[in-house]
């Protein structure tokens, strides 16, 4: 093979990464937006008031350490992003 034939393989190899990591960000959008809208729609709904963020926030990081950006500031963000 040519020089030329493994920058193809290379090439192949990199646009599927970008297609990839493209897929992956557009998930973490549409994760970010539902929960987002999930903890707007309970506030306007008066079935969750502020201090159900902060206890949902402590479930999260401690009953699932693995998923970050899921505190309380990030939680307040995915509100504030669904709801403008």
């Amino acid at each position: 093979m040519s020089q030329q034939e493994f920058a193809n393989i290379i090439s192949l190899i990199k646009q599927s990464q970008l297609t990839a990591a493209r897929a992956v960000n557009t998930e973490l959008v549409n994760v970010y937006w539902q929960v987002g809208g999930y903890i707007s729609q309970r506030i306007a709904e008066a079935a969750w008031g502020d201090k159900t963020i902060d206890e949902l926030a402590e479930f999260i990081t401690k009953q699932y350490p693995e998923l970050k950006g899921f505190n309380r500031r990030g939680l307040y963000r995915m509100m504030q992003f669904y709801d403008t």
